[in-house]
């Protein structure tokens, strides 16, 4: 790059914890002065159990900050080891001090009727017909395996549909795409009984 070049380009300035600070003063300020009303942002973090110790530690302190935002965290782990640590054991993967801190949502398993609802959004969104009976179908597979793999079905189901040439998907379709495509329980199943066909470590 030419030297002009340089004197033009527009510079970087990484804000430092001392301009940090001094907004956070002035903030802060102005919201016990009454000019300002502090509305939380809200921060999503997905598969919570990823952190390791020093971003929870990191995470724990900022979240004492009273300009802090509403944190929700998501993880579908049970007991595992705190990511940078040995040995350590928690619920979820998070330090008990950041877990007492929660608020733990309750969730329940979707029952055949609520997967039969989402699968018809994702058909929607997907831009897919889906007939009643078809529904039905897939959430009963849903039901039997994951819903995950009921909403994964929905689109080879479409495509082999087309092939067919019919405009909506059968239950034909949707039983030959599914001896087709194993859902996770299926195949681990088929591992388990016959391993000694695949490779080892």
């Amino acid at each position: 790059m030419s030297m002009m070049g340089q004197l033009m380009k527009p510079k970087k300035t990484e804000i430092t914890d001392k301009l940090r600070k001094e907004i956070n003063k002035v903030v802060n300020r102005y919201i016990d002065q009454g000019i300002a009303e502090l509305v939380p942002g809200v921060l999503f973090i997905d598969e919570i159990h990823m952190l390791d110790l020093e971003c929870f530690t990191y995470l724990h302190k900022a979240l004492e900050s009273t300009i802090a935002p509403i944190v929700i965290f998501a993880t579908n782990r049970g007991r595992c080891t705190i990511r940078g640590t040995e040995d350590v054991v928690a619920p979820h993967g998070i330090p008990l001090d950041l877990l007492d801190r929660t608020l733990i949502i309750r969730t329940l398993p979707y029952n055949r009727d609520e997967m039969a609802a989402i699968v018809r959004i994702r058909a929607v969104t997907e831009g897919i017909s889906v007939s009643d009976a078809c529904l039905s179908r897939l959430a009963d597979i849903g039901n039997r395996t994951t819903l995950r793999y009921a909403v994964q079905l929905l689109t080879p189901c479409a495509i082999m549909a087309r092939t067919n040439g019919v405009e909506q998907m059968t239950a034909d379709e949707i039983d030959e795409v599914a001896e087709l495509f194993f859902d996770a329980k299926t195949s681990a199943k088929v591992l388990a009984e016959h391993s000694e066909k695949f490779m080892q470590n």
